[in-house]
């Protein structure tokens, strides 16, 4: 089995550019604050390098993958905002310089403060 990647849609999408837009629909992300899960393989990893200003993703564990599910069946789970806030610099910086977006070492508990 394929390792899974959570990919939330942090940021809205007015002002973003049409292969943006394009890239997060085919990725089921439309609204801010939801969920996809999706295979770690290089076509989304690429798809994912193209998104990073709107998106946060990174590795989930099996555990969070089951509570995800038992909230709601589908491809996309809506979640609520983060219970205390995003990182301090918010929500325009990269998770790497102390902000919000981008890829992550892992989403355990950033989907454990939205579920």
């Amino acid at each position: 089995m394929t390792k899974k990647i959570a990919v939330i849609l942090i940021r809205g999408l007015v002002g973003a550019r049409q292969e943006v837009k394009d890239t997060l629909k085919m990725l089921n992300l439309q609204k801010k604050n939801t969920l996809a899960l999706v295979d770690d393989t290089p076509v989304y990893q690429g798809m994912l390098k193209k998104v990073q200003n709107y998106v946060t993703y990174g590795p989930v564990s099996e555990e969070t993958i089951k509570a995800l599910k038992e909230k709601k069946k589908g491809k996309y789970y809506p979640l609520h905002p983060p219970r205390g806030g995003f990182e301090r610099k918010g929500i325009k910086v990269l998770h790497s310089n102390g902000g919000a977006l981008g890829p992550r070492e892992e989403m355990d508990s950033l989907i454990q403060k939205m579920i």
